[in-house]
């Protein structure tokens, strides 16, 4: 019997005997979402719903009062109770048949106000990897904000509940894995409102927003219907057998070939025939397109006998791809996993070298579209610390020395899969909004967001049937190294298609192009992420009277070689974040090659001009991966990045 047939084979029969388990049991039964320590939403009908006897009356019991149902032909049930204030702790029993003495019974029930948190890993980073993780994590004494954290799970059709999950208190125990931004909207909110406030977090690192819609809002898209119909054939024995494959996936990644490992890295062996790169470099400039796999590395270097004098040499390899090997004359030096470190330093006894030619040799893992070496400030070398030489320059490489890694399928990237396992369990549970951090996953394709987003905010509205409930977003955050010139950004176009999203009613947007960090894509600063995202909540849900939004383009008028642009939400005037001049607008003429401006501040207006163009015809702000710009209402908000040239 082969591994995927037997492990097919298990999975059914623990299926089977977990259906056998629970018709054994009492019927009565609630989704996982329920459960001690949850937190219910306040001043409007609390849905209760789940399986029980068919036919059978139900009854939930809350703050002594009683309320019943009747369970239909296939057992479900569903109904709501009155709507409460704020308080607690409730005690809730929920039973069938009258028979009280089995009821299911939640304990240390809050009633307060539910918020979805969901997207990718922004949403998902942990307190405990953000900034000032360990005071955080100390000072997390909210007994009253809880959390429930919806286990990764995917599936090809519509689940009714979740695979498991509990609530959580925020003490220094539980807010560890939380979502840092969620965590931190929460605790800004309550310190607000002063009431229980309940997370339902939803997310998954990777993922794109077709990923978190169901099946029927794609299927009504000409973007995205065949999509989803060409997954048609897909079944759980899929992902399985993708489970199985990303195991060996992994072995390959993290332990060489010890055969291959004992060729290679020595100094005598023959790379002649190998092709060279000149380095640093990456994949997509090494005539290696789409590969995924292991890659060698040899490059050969003469040290002179005088750099030999100190006891260790400091080789420097800048910033190469997170996995990777290193040897020098066949000894191992070290072993990265996942390292991205702005710089890869090491220190080389000087017993392992010799005068003459020695050789270097890496071992990496160039995966999902990376490897290579990255450019690096900090450059390539090896040095006594009075003179180096140069690791830059022409390396050999060579991939299939090792197995190939199989192709994973990354099931839980699929369109409509999240949705189907991790968003439909949890509805119609009463919430007051969502908030949402995603799109880096969708920024090679960010025209398509301009369609695909506003379907999901559509999409979950109509499932919840609560209206248009606040639907709250982080923009992207500025990442990557900035650019010289002014020039095109699939992150400036994706960041417009959120703008764009703003259309959709009770949305609001988040803007925090200041504090992400060029060099990694999840900024660690998720404390100012959730206060601009509570910020929001308290003008748009909780009418707070403060000036939560960003400053936005109104309009602009040409007058010769300046160009006036009018903002909105400046509060009580625009400024710049540092004092400095303002930065990051750039002009055009009708040939529409962009040029840096020079801007100054005139109340709710920005007056551009650029020596460079003459009869300005388009005006961008921040149009870039990692903007420099530095416009801020009177609140410290940044404005909004946007360009006037076509938009199409």
């Amino acid at each position: 019997m082969t591994a995927i047939n037997y492990v097919t084979r298990h999975f059914l029969l623990l299926l089977a005997l977990s259906a056998i388990t629970s018709f054994s049991q009492a019927q009565i039964r609630l989704p996982k979402v329920f459960g001690d320590n949850m937190v219910l939403q306040r001043q409007q009908p609390i849905p209760f719903w789940g399986n029980a006897t068919a036919g059978q009356q139900v009854t939930v019991e809350l703050a002594g009062k009683r309320y019943t149902t009747r369970a239909d032909v296939h057992g479900k049930w569903k109904l709501k109770t009155d709507a409460f204030s704020h308080g607690g702790p409730y005690q809730i029993s929920v039973y069938e048949g009258g028979k009280k003495q089995e009821s299911i019974q939640l304990k240390n029930v809050m009633i307060g106000d539910v918020w979805i948190a969901s997207g990718q890993s922004n949403m998902e980073w942990q307190v405990s990897q953000s900034k000032d993780a360990q005071k955080e994590i100390r000072n997390a004494r909210y007994p009253n904000i809880r959390f429930f954290i919806v286990p990764h799970a995917k599936q090809v059709h519509l689940q009714d509940t979740l695979p498991g999950g509990s609530w959580v208190s925020m003490d220094t125990a539980g807010v560890k894995t939380a979502s840092a931004v969620a965590y931190f909207f929460a605790r800004d909110l309550q310190r607000d409102l002063n009431i229980p406030i309940g997370i339902v977090q939803s997310t998954w690192g990777g993922t794109p927003v077709e990923a978190w819609t169901s099946r029927t809002k794609l299927l009504s898209s000409d973007i995205t219907k065949d999509r989803v119909r060409v997954n048609d054939t897909i079944t759980p024995a899929h992902f399985i057998k993708d489970s199985l494959d990303l195991v060996k996936f992994w072995d390959i990644v993290y332990n060489p070939t010890e055969s291959v490992v004992n060729q290679v890295t020595k100094e005598k062996y023959d790379d002649a025939n190998w092709p060279s790169a000149v380095m640093p470099k990456t994949l997509k400039d090494m005539n290696m397109a789409g590969f995924e796999g292991i890659v060698w590395l040899r490059k050969e270097i003469t040290l002179d006998e005088s750099m030999l004098k100190s006891k260790e040499l400091e080789l420097e390899l800048g910033k190469p791809e997170m996995n990777y090997t290193l040897y020098v004359n066949g000894a191992l030096i070290a072993k990265t996993v996942w390292n991205a470190n702005l710089s890869h330093k090491y220190k080389i006894p000087a017993a392992l070298l010799k005068s003459g030619k020695n050789t270097i040799a890496l071992r990496m893992a160039f995966l999902w579209g990376g490897g290579g070496f990255n450019p690096s400030t900090e450059g390539m070398y090896i040095g006594d610390g009075q003179q180096r030489i140069t690791l830059t320059g022409a390396w050999k490489y060579q991939q299939n020395l090792e197995a190939a890694i199989p192709m994973i399928r990354n099931y839980h990237r699929y369109p409509a899969y999240l949705y189907n396992a991790m968003i439909n369990p949890l509805i119609p549970y009463g919430v007051k909004g969502f908030i949402w951090y995603q799109g880096e996953d969708n920024a090679s394709a960010p025209l398509e967001y301009r369609s695909l987003f506003p379907m999901l905010i559509q999409d979950w509205r109509s499932r919840w049937q609560q209206g248009n409930t606040a639907f709250l977003y982080v923009q992207l955050a500025n990442y990557m190294q900035r650019k010289q010139m002014p020039s095109e950004s699939d992150w400036a176009t994706l960041r417009e298609a959120q703008t764009m999203t703003l259309a959709e009613p009770n949305s609001g947007m988040a803007v925090i192009t200041d504090v992400g960090e060029a060099d990694d894509i999840h900024p660690k600063n998720k404390q100012e992420v959730g206060r601009r995202l509570a910020l929001l909540a308290r003008k748009q849900v909780y009418k707070d009277q403060i000036q939560a939004h960003s400053p936005m383009y109104h309009h602009h008028q040409i007058q010769g070689s300046v160009v006036t642009i009018t903002f909105k939400e400046t509060g009580t005037g625009l400024k710049t974040l540092d004092g400095a001049p303002v930065k990051g607008f750039a002009l055009a003429g009708a040939d529409g090659v962009f040029h840096w401006a020079t801007a100054k501040i005139v109340g709710d207006k920005v007056m551009v001009t650029s020596e460079k163009v003459d009869a300005p015809k388009f005006v961008r702000y921040a149009w870039a991966d990692n903007p420099e710009a530095n416009l801020v209402n009177s609140a410290g908000l940044p404005a909004v990045s946007f360009r006037t040239d076509n938009a199409n």
